[in-house]
């Protein structure tokens, strides 16, 4: 299963997807991750958060949409509310488009633990979430959309 992470900018919810699927999703899930307006650069915490978790973070980069049309993904997930209400690019073609909300958590204002907790919590999340993803591949292409939505997803339009 080809997945590609959207988020508006690129720098966070969908960075910590793309890296975490690479590292649980095996030799079931292939991802990539990128921004209708991508910041340009990885956020700084979602990399010190993945390290401290063990998951490696090269190659992370914060990047546009429309750099992924070769990458032709069966599974388009967006990450973040704002994103999942952008019109996607043509190209995005017959992939199943799922909407699987984040809050993000390099948005969070207080102490250093508090930001910490948010992002382990999110990083969890997603672990999570991939769990359910190589699952779900496993079945019939035909079967994802359903499998998607028993789990929570809600499906696009």
């Amino acid at each position: 299963m080809k997945i590609l992470y959207i988020c508006t900018h690129n720098r966070c919810r969908s960075i910590l997807s793309e890296a975490i699927t690479h590292y649980y999703g095996g030799d079931l899930l292939e991802a990539k991750s990128a921004g209708s307006q991508p910041a340009g650069r990885v956020h700084p915490l979602s990399v010190k958060y993945l390290q401290q978790v063990g998951i490696p973070t090269d190659n992370l980069q914060s990047q546009s949409w429309d750099d992924m049309s070769s990458f032709a993904p069966d599974v388009v997930i967006t990450v973040c509310d704002h994103a999942a209400q952008e019109s996607c690019p043509v190209w995005f073609g017959n992939a199943l488009q799922v909407h699987w909300g984040l809050t993000d958590p390099s948005k969070l204002e207080g102490d250093e633990t508090i930001i910490e907790e948010a992002f382990l919590q999110t990083i969890q999340t997603i672990q999570e979430r991939v769990t359910v993803l190589k699952q779900i591949a496993m079945l019939n292409q035909a079967n994802w959309q359903d499998a998607l939505q028993r789990c929570g997803a809600r499906i696009k339009s």
